[in-house]
């Protein structure tokens, strides 16, 4: 069965990028979540004033891969003890979030933050759990951004991709 999961892990032609190579992920998609008002532009999130978070949705077959493993591959590219910032990537639009259709997604994704948190006795994580308010679709420059430019900017180190199984 296909499901959707928004997640923002800082920039996310990175994400995008990761998540897109992932078994059993079917799309990927960069856009805006979680903001305060219709129709953002990169311009207007680029601010951090708008209260939205680049985000990527995700179409995946939960036959092949299930939520808890889509969550274990974003914990794999993110610091979730960095608030507001990812690498070098810094404002209030480069938060860690998990952004959920389901309300059922609710109790999965609390009990993987648990674990996690866990994993970080130290440091609280800072990753929100949130119900998706709304998300729209970034322009077209941003989509598969890494593929038209193989060399651009990522904060997500290469050793990680290489790491992806198949």
């Amino acid at each position: 069965m296909q499901k959707t999961i928004h997640l923002a892990g800082g920039c996310f032609w990175g994400v995008e990028k990761y998540f897109s190579m992932v078994n059993g992920v079917v799309s990927t998609e960069v856009g805006y979540a979680n903001g305060n008002f219709e129709n953002p532009v990169y311009e207007q999130v680029y601010t951090g004033t708008t209260g939205f978070a680049e985000a990527i949705k995700i179409e995946y077959d939960d036959s092949i891969i299930d939520l808890d493993g889509i969550l274990t591959h974003l914990y794999n590219i993110i610091d979730p003890t960095s608030l507001n910032a990812q690498g070098g990537d810094v404002g209030s639009h480069y938060r860690t979030g998990i952004y959920y259709e389901n309300a059922e997604d609710k109790a999965i994704i609390t009990a993987s933050l648990v674990e996690l948190q866990a994993q970080h006795q130290d440091n609280l994580i800072v990753v929100e759990n949130l119900p998706l308010k709304n998300y729209y679709t970034a322009e077209e420059r941003h989509q598969k951004y890494l593929d038209k430019n193989p060399d651009g900017y990522c904060h997500i180190p290469q050793y990680k991709y290489n790491e992806i199984k198949h």
